[in-house]
């Protein structure tokens, strides 16, 4: 329900703020092509999200150019609460003002009412007309300036964040990091993996970025490619382009993947069957061996929860018996698109995890503040416990175009024996 509610009051916020806004404008005396070029711009982001929408519940329709996708999401998602916001508190600072001056009209003393003597004024000659003042042109009041900025700058927002936007879901970096683990076996001291998550195939991840993401990955010349989840970002009918990046991975000892709650929500036994008969080491809650520079090496995949909507992933629905498949002789990676495994894994004394889902925070205010440690307890980046060690990428697509202190990312890391005291 509370999904649904979202989708549509987007909208109806989006309208009400454009009624607001126009009768500003109205008040401003402002040309009418200015009113003409906001209620454009408002009516062709309306059509687009309802394209969008529409797209999102029949794959079939194609979603239009990536600059409509953008500019819809970032002015439904970030511009209308931001314009909604401003809006409100306008109008609250408006009445606070208005309130004011009618308390200080009454505190003010009566003046008293001027006497009529019957003289009238003498009518002033057409001559005397020319001394009066020319009249100038009146300079707007500090209040129609911000009646201005509170109109334009949620538009000016919106097109700013797209045109970032579509420059960002083109980049990517590659992260370097080296991850020290206790009784790591000395072979493996040096091994290097190349860390993929998110990668959203689809929207905004495809053609030549997704290209790059695979070009760049195998030039890592890594012992090993893990991808955590979200190959897609919704569509099943951009599966085939994903599967086909994935073959084109190329790693000394192998490519392993574990699947993403984005990759289930149009058709979840459509996903897995496809994953399974394309070979390209989908684990579901399954366990696959291998050997990296001599020794043998155990992967770990976890199948997300049957609960699409549990924020947990379905952690103690799926780990138990995951777990259970653990050769104790055997150095072992968990791979799970929810970090919150973690714990789990810490637990059951496996060294290394690698997860993603979080996008490092997406839109962070810095690099430890915003929504990532928010809403997660391990977001970006090495987390360590004991003996037991986390990677957990920004992700390496976007599902959402616009990114704050959480660049898109293919991590390269290095394992590394850990010195002890």
């Amino acid at each position: 329900m509370r999904f649904y509610f979202i989708i549509f009051g987007l909208p109806v916020i989006s309208l009400i703020w454009w009624c607001w806004a126009d009768r500003q404008l109205i008040k401003l005396a402002v040309r009418p092509t200015w009113r003409l070029a906001l209620g454009c711009f408002v009516i062709i982001q309306l059509i687009a999200y309802g394209w969008l929408t529409m797209s999102r519940f029949n794959s079939e329709l194609h979603p239009g150019p990536a600059i409509l996708i953008a500019s819809a999401y970032i002015w439904n998602l970030l511009a209308v609460p931001l314009a909604g916001s401003i809006a409100s508190a306008a109008i609250f600072f408006s009445l606070i003002s208005s309130l004011r001056r009618r308390l200080k009209s009454h505190r003010a003393a009566p003046r008293p009412a001027a006497l009529d003597t019957g003289e009238r004024p003498l009518a002033r000659s057409p001559d005397d007309l020319g001394d009066a003042p020319t009249t100038q042109p009146t300079l707007w009041t500090r209040r129609q300036i911000l009646a201005a900025s509170v109109v334009a700058i949620p538009p000016a927002f919106s097109i700013a964040a797209t045109g970032r936007a579509l420059y960002q879901v083109q980049s990517f970096r590659v992260r370097d990091i080296d991850v020290p683990i206790p009784n790591l076996p000395a072979a493996l001291d040096g091994a290097t993996i190349a860390h993929l998550s998110d990668i959203h195939v689809g929207r905004f991840t495809n053609g030549t970025v997704l290209r790059a993401i695979v070009d760049a990955t195998n030039a890592l010349r890594a012992d090993l490619v893990l991808v955590t989840g979200d190959l897609i970002d919704y569509a099943i009918s951009d599966l085939p382009t994903a599967l086909d990046a994935v073959r084109k991975l190329d790693a000394r000892s192998g490519v392993y993947c574990c699947e993403g709650n984005h990759d289930l929500f149009d058709d979840r036994n459509e996903f897995e069957q496809q994953s399974r008969a394309a070979n390209i080491g989908m684990l579901l809650n399954e366990s696959a061996s291998t050997r990296v520079r001599g020794v043998d090496v155990q992967l770990l995949g976890l199948r997300w929860g049957s609960n699409l909507n549990v924020r947990n992933a379905g952690l103690e629905e799926n780990i138990p018996g995951l777990f259970k498949q653990r050769h104790a002789d055997v150095f072992p990676i968990l791979l799970a698109h929810h970090p919150h495994a973690f714990d789990s894994a810490v637990q059951a004394g496996i060294p290394l995890t690698f997860a993603g889902h979080t996008h490092g925070g997406q839109l962070m205010l810095a690099n430890d503040i915003g929504p990532g440690p928010l809403m997660f307890k391990y977001w970006s980046g090495l987390y360590s416990q004991g003996a037991s060690s986390l990677v957990v990428s920004n992700g390496t697509g976007n599902w959402f175009p616009l990114r704050t202190f959480a660049p898109a990312e293919i991590v390269h890391i290095t394992l590394r024996q850990a010195r002890t005291a």
